[in-house]
């Protein structure tokens, strides 16, 4: 047989339509490596195209954002000792918690087997701030400063009891893991607006608190099943900041140039051969990881920033890792437009020794995030920027192990806990929702995590019905439509 002939009767499916759609792939290349180069529909209305490589061609509603920052305090911080003020508590110290307030909702093992549940009241001194007359803990002074600029949520709620996946559920809609996470659906649906720089960077903190941190996985910035280019980058604070940055010894920038030039038409010629789109996100990368010598260096040089700056984030800024530095750098990002910034910060898991462990988180945080709101405002910034502030659930009202009038713990609550957002066009100096005396059920304005997850999406131009991926035979959501916006946090 004429092998043209067994070619064509061995081919498949998947080759057919890749070698139908070959004029497709190099012109998307074309357009992604230099928007300018080529003509389209979408530049003579550009304030509708959300980015270069996005799957929307226009936002589903106009947009108050354009990019986001998520500071994730990884462990879940105590919501009763930072920001829901329970003064009736002080008079229930050591007694147990009614059982007309748990209505058997389930515990972690942790707690189960405790033969009581005694109330831990906080121990921290709150005030009123803000025309909202918000109630803010001691610990958190700076951030107190800057209550009329954010939304306090008090009524968080999740199904998930246990970290992993808690905080799997939150950043990517789903308790199992496997789905794309929040930054992998922004990539996916809004694309990139600088072409130098990821879509989606990642930042991991150093912590202060005495304990071991939850672990986390890369799922958490991961793509799940979208093409791997949505998945988040993650920035390094030794060393350099992305792995292989540098060029080794004997290595020019030309010659790189050269390699890559070499890769990209043999991977072309591999992709015209097999048709899977993977091949081209390969060559998508190797461009990125190219340009990214030269900007990311750039970025990361804080030696141009006034000393008036580190006055503002804490001298803590000046060093790599820590979530002020981090602060900083995420503003940097902004600048620069990326699209999305992911910044954790663990160890706020405080079964036990709370006293000693969340002060020092406190002041881990507490200056930076002040500083960010501030920075961003005043550089015309926080506008179109929204930030996020949380972690995965809550803490109980009940000690964990032994309590005395100066050391208690608490145990995980899914039940009701507290985030606060800021900028993008959310309604500053608010608190939304309210708890019961104990802090443990919502009594009113519940706000899922689904629905924060919609909001976010909403924020940025997307309805979160709408943005869809096939998989496996059904369309995918981050949401799975199960969200609703929070209108009464929107500006």
């Amino acid at each position: 047989m004429d092998p043209r002939e067994e070619r064509a009767l061995l081919e498949t499916r998947r080759q057919f339509f890749g070698r139908v759609a070959r004029g497709v792939g190099p012109i998307a290349l074309a357009s992604l490596l230099n928007p300018g180069s080529l003509p389209s529909a979408a530049a003579a209305v550009p304030e509708r195209r959300p980015g270069a490589a996005g799957v929307l061609k226009q936002w589903h509603h106009p947009p108050k954002a354009k990019r986001g920052i998520y500071m994730i305090m990884n462990g879940a911080p105590s919501q009763l000792d930072l920001f829901d003020y329970k003064p009736k508590m002080q008079e229930l110290f050591d007694t147990d918690l009614p059982e007309s307030v748990r209505m058997g909702q389930r515990l972690t093992t942790m707690t189960s087997g405790q033969s009581r549940f005694p109330v831990a009241p906080s121990i921290y001194k709150f005030a009123q701030y803000g025309q909202s007359g918000a109630w803010i803990s001691e610990l958190l002074p700076n951030l107190a400063t800057v209550v009329d600029e954010i939304a306090i949520v008090k009524s968080m709620y999740t199904e998930a009891i246990n970290h992993d996946p808690a905080i799997t559920y939150l950043l990517t809609g789903a308790q199992v893991p496997g789905r794309p996470s929040l930054g992998a659906w922004l990539s996916y649906g809004l694309g990139s607006m600088n072409a130098d720089l990821p879509t989606f960077v990642v930042l991991h903190s150093t912590w202060s608190a005495k304990r071991d941190a939850q672990a986390i996985y890369e799922r958490l910035w991961g793509p799940g099943f979208l093409p791997s280019q949505h998945q988040g980058v993650s920035f390094r604070s030794q060393g350099d900041p992305v792995l292989y940055l540098s060029n080794p010894a004997g290595i020019s920038a030309e010659s790189r140039r050269k390699t890559v030039d070499a890769v990209t038409v043999l991977n072309q010629k591999l992709y015209e051969s097999l048709g899977d789109p993977e091949i081209q996100t390969r060559i998508a990368q190797y461009e990125m990881a190219y340009r990214m010598q030269f900007s990311v260096p750039e970025l990361t040089d804080l030696s141009s920033e006034p000393d008036e700056t580190f006055e503002l984030y804490g001298e803590e800024a000046r060093k790599p890792g820590t979530f002020a530095a981090n602060c900083l750098l995420a503003r940097r990002l902004a600048e620069r437009d990326v699209r999305y910034i992911q910044i954790f910060h663990r160890g706020w898991d405080h079964h036990g020794d709370l006293p000693r462990d969340l002060p020092l988180q406190c002041r881990d945080v507490d200056q930076a995030c002040r500083a960010l709101v501030l920075d961003l405002k005043r550089r015309g910034l926080l506008e179109d920027t929204l930030l996020v502030w949380g972690g995965e659930f809550g803490r109980t009202i009940y000690c964990q192990g032994n309590l005395t009038k100066t050391n208690y713990g608490r145990d995980h609550h899914p039940r009701c806990f507290t985030m606060w957002l800021a900028g993008g066009g959310i309604r500053p100096g608010i608190v939304h929702g309210e708890t019961d005396d104990f802090s443990y059920n919502i009594v009113r304005d519940p706000v899922h995590i689904h629905d924060l997850n919609a909001t976010i999406l909403h924020l940025l131009g997307i309805d979160h019905t709408k943005l869809t991926y096939r998989f496996q035979g059904r369309d995918f959501h981050l949401t799975d439509v199960h969200g609703e916006v929070v209108h009464g946090i929107l500006a």
